[in-house]
């Protein structure tokens, strides 16, 4: 058995009913976004960015495409020997078996797994979130805390604290009450539906819970405020980064419009915390507001500020304002700068073009060699 210090659980068997036509064919997480993501894309980047390499995903409802698109978690860096992409549906064993019944339930039903892995942490997480965040800073929170548990909190406006789970802290952020979606909230600070847990902590509540009858067998229902009761330390580790749960049609449509500020936290064109997926890890094309494209072909990862005629353009390419690019072919990951002309040209990979450059006569085709950076007011033709 190869121990494992932090293993994360992904819940993504939710129907997302809210959604509507949306989640007609497939589970909530795998609901496309941003032009060629899906949901889930967003926590399983986020593991693979923070180290995290082995991630349990727990479906249930219409997993066809889900298990489709993770396959066995290559685009992740999941592909391993030892730990990796693990797809948990229900399943039937001697002593029978059911549906997942609930958040909590759905990882009792699964404590084979994480015994095999036998981690000395568990993180849990929800795969219909948008957001970015390092795990690895939450877990130092955790272990420096001496917590039995950790709950990644935001602040929410009052009007929308009912939606959430919402705690009250001491001045060490340790909390001290949690209350699942209440009708008249007494705070802000709102769950995140991402927690970490010593594992030997969570394994006793999972079997405590399961026991009990009356339990809905929910994290924020039932695990979270029995161990508060039963006086275990759990902190909440403060984010404040760009989070969106996007279980409606508005939220949804909402998360799309944040992708289009170039100031948002959640932008895709980052290279320093990458969305990956099931395709190369390039993001969809952005056009700015006043670009304009006449008869070109512009492909994945590209942002255009400025005019493109008569032109072909390869991923992630980066063309800046006031610039007019015309009969001419950019080639992957070239990065144009503000107020250039580029005529029948031809620019090979990572060109960066300096701005106030002109390249091309538009008679003869120039052609600008793979890496090299067109300093300012230089001139080819």
């Amino acid at each position: 058995m190869v121990k494992k210090n932090i293993v994360a659980m992904i819940l993504a068997g939710g129907q997302g009913s809210r959604l509507g036509l949306l989640t007609r064919n497939m589970a909530k997480p795998a609901v496309p976004f941003g032009g060629k993501y899906r949901i889930i894309d967003f926590a399983l980047s986020n593991c693979s960015n923070s180290g995290i390499d082995t991630v349990g995903i727990l479906t249930q409802y219409k997993p066809q495409m889900l298990n489709s698109h993770i396959g066995i978690g290559a685009p992740w860096d999941l592909d391993r020997v030892h730990g990796g992409a693990a797809m948990l549906p229900p399943y039937m064993s001697e002593a029978g078996g059911d549906w997942y019944k609930g958040t909590a339930n759905a990882v009792y039903q699964n404590l084979n797994y994480l015994e095999s892995c036998n981690p000395e942490y568990v993180l849990i997480l929800s795969g219909d979130h948008i957001y970015k965040m390092d795990y690895r800073k939450m877990l130092e929170r955790h272990i420096d805390a001496d917590a039995d548990a950790t709950i990644a909190v935001i602040d929410v406006p009052i009007e929308e604290a009912s939606r959430f789970g919402i705690m009250s802290t001491d001045e060490n952020d340790v909390i001290t009450a949690f209350e699942e979606k209440p009708k008249e909230p007494k705070g802000t600070l709102a769950s995140m539906g991402i927690y970490i847990f010593t594992y030997s902590k969570l394994k006793k509540y999972l079997i405590d819970d399961a026991a009990d009858s009356e339990s809905v067998n929910d994290f924020g229902k039932n695990i979270i405020p029995s161990m508060i009761a039963n006086g275990e330390t759990l902190v909440a580790y403060r984010f404040s980064g760009y989070w969106k749960d996007v279980g409606t049609i508005q939220s949804y449509w909402e998360a799309h419009m944040d992708l289009l500020n170039p100031d948002n936290e959640i932008s895709l064109f980052s290279n320093d915390w990458k969305i990956y997926t099931d395709t190369a890890a390039i993001p969809s094309q952005y056009i700015g507001p006043d670009a304009h494209i006449e008869n070109s072909i512009v492909t994945e990862g590209c942002v255009i500020h400025g005019e493109l005629v008569d032109s072909v353009v390869f991923p992630g390419v980066y063309i800046g304002k006031n610039t007019r690019i015309e009969r001419s072919i950019i080639m992957e990951n070239t990065a144009v700068e503000d107020n250039v002309i580029i005529s029948k040209s031809i620019l090979l990979e990572n060109v960066h073009v300096r701005s106030h450059n002109a390249i091309g006569n538009g008679t003869d085709i120039a052609v600008i060699d793979t890496g090299l950076t067109v300093e300012s007011q230089a001139r080819m033709g």
